[in-house]
C-alpha cells in the first residue's frame, strides 16, 4: 500500500501538530507551482501549464525520488482530502440556485441514466476480463460515481475484503490524477465551450474536488458547471448503495448499517449545498465572493500538491493487469458515454 493514505483520521486538538510537516510541504510545493506559472507568463506571455497542473507534477516528481515517511503522512493526507473538500465548500459561494437550474432539467435527469449505464457497462467489462464479482462491483461503482468514496461505501455492503478495496483504490487514485491532467488538453482538442467542458468533466472526473483541478485551467464557468454536474453524480451514491444491498444474495439491513452515513452523504456536499442556498438568498455580500473563490483556488493547488505526492507507481504496478485494464477501459467507456451525451444535448 502507499505510504500516504488519502483518508486520514482527524486528530484531536492535542495532536494537531501532526499535520504541520506534511501541510507545510504541500504549501511549499503550491508556492513553487505559482512561481513556475509566473515564470511561464514572463517568458512566454501566457501560462501553458497552470499552477494546479504544475503542483501535481512537482509533487509527483518529489515522490519519485523521495517517499515521505510517517512524519509527513498526516499533513499530506489532510491536504489531499480535507483541504480539497474545504475548497469545494467555498466554491458554493460563487454558485447560485439559478445557475444549477440553468443547466436544464434534461441534463440533470440524464446524469442518473449515465451513472446506471456506466455501472452496468463497467461491471460487464470486469466480468469479461474475468475479474472477481466483488472486485468488478467496486471498480464499476468507483468509476461511475465518485472514485474512492464510492468504493469505501460499497465495500461493506458486498462484504469485500481489504485486498480488493486496496487494489481498487490504489489504481483509481493514480488514474484520477492522470484524468485531471489530460482533460484540459482534451477540451482544447475537441474545441469544447467552457460550459460543455464543465459538463464533460463533471460526468467523468472521479471526485468533486478533482473537478476543480481539471476545470479551473479552462475557466471559472467550467469549474462551476462541472461541480454541479458532479454533485448530481455523487448524490447517486445513496440510491446505488441501497440497490446493491437488495441485489446482494445475502441482502439485509445489516449491510446498510455497516456503511457510515458520511460516506453516502459526504459532509462537504451538504456544506456546499448550504452555501449555494445562502448565496441564492442574497446573504453573501458580493465583495466576499471574489476572496472566497481565490481562497478556493489556492486551497485546490495545495491539495493538488498532496495528490502528486500520493502518486505511488509501485503500488499501481501491484494492482495487476486485469484490474488495470478494467479500470482503464471503464473510464474510457464512461468518457465515450459522456461525450455522446454532450452531442445529444448539443453541448459539443
Amino acid at each position: 500500500m502507499a505510504a500516504i493514505a488519502l483518508s486520514p483520521n482527524v486528530p484531536d486538538s492535542r495532536s494537531v501538530l501532526r499535520f504541520g510537516p506534511g501541510l507545510l510541504l504541500c504549501v511549499a510545493i503550491a508556492v513553487a507551482a505559482h512561481v513556475a506559472q509566473a515564470l511561464e507568463v514572463r517568458l512566454f506571455g501566457r501560462a501553458w501549464l497552470e499552477a494546479l497542473v504544475l503542483a501535481i507534477l512537482i509533487g509527483a516528481g518529489v515522490r519519485a525520488v523521495w517517499t515521505p515517511g510517517p512524519r509527513w503522512a498526516a499533513g499530506v493526507a489532510f491536504s489531499a482530502r480535507t483541504v480539497l473538500e474545504i475548497a469545494v465548500v467555498l466554491l458554493g459561494a460563487s454558485i447560485s440556485g439559478a445557475a444549477i437550474l440553468g443547466l436544464g432539467p434534461e441534463l440533470l435527469l440524464d446524469v442518473p441514466v449515465l451513472v446506471a449505464l456506466a455501472i452496468v457497462g463497467s461491471y460487464g467489462l470486469g466480468r469479461l476480463l474475468r475479474m472477481p464479482h466483488k472486485m468488478a462491483v467496486l471498480i464499476a461503482c468507483g468509476n461511475a460515481i465518485c472514485g474512492n468514496s464510492a468504493i469505501a461505501a460499497i465495500a461493506p455492503v458486498i462484504d469485500a475484503d481489504g485486498d480488493d478495496v486496496a487494489a481498487s483504490i490504489a489504481f483509481t487514485a493514480v488514474l484520477g490524477v492522470v484524468v485531471v491532467l489530460i482533460l484540459p488538453v482534451l477540451a482544447v482538442a475537441l474545441r469544447l465551450s467552457p460550459h460543455g467542458f464543465g459538463v464533460l468533466a463533471g460526468l467523468t472526473v472521479y471526485a468533486v474536488p478533482q473537478v476543480l483541478a481539471a476545470t479551473a485551467p479552462i475557466s471559472s464557468l467550467s469549474a462551476q458547471v462541472g461541480a454541479v454536474v458532479k454533485l448530481v453524480r455523487v448524490l447517486m451514491l445513496g440510491p446505488v448503495v441501497v440497490a446493491i444491498s437488495w441485489l446482494n444474495p445475502r441482502r439485509s439491513g445489516e449491510a446498510l448499517r455497516k456503511t457510515p452515513l458520511h460516506l453516502v452523504v459526504p459532509w462537504f456536499i451538504v456544506a456546499f449545498l448550504l452555501l449555494v442556498g445562502v448565496r441564492s438568498a442574497g446573504l453573501i455580500p458580493p465583495l466576499l465572493v471574489g476572496p472566497a473563490s481565490e481562497t478556493a483556488s489556492w486551497l485546490t493547488v495545495i491539495a493538488m500538491a498532496a495528490l502528486g505526492l500520493a502518486v505511488d507507481l509501485p503500488a499501481m504496478a501491484k494492482v495487476g493487469p486485469r484490474a488495470a485494464a478494467t479500470v482503464t477501459l471503464s473510464l474510457l467507456m464512461l468518457g465515450a458515454l459522456a461525450f455522446l451525451m454532450l452531442r445529444l444535448l448539443r453541448l459539443a
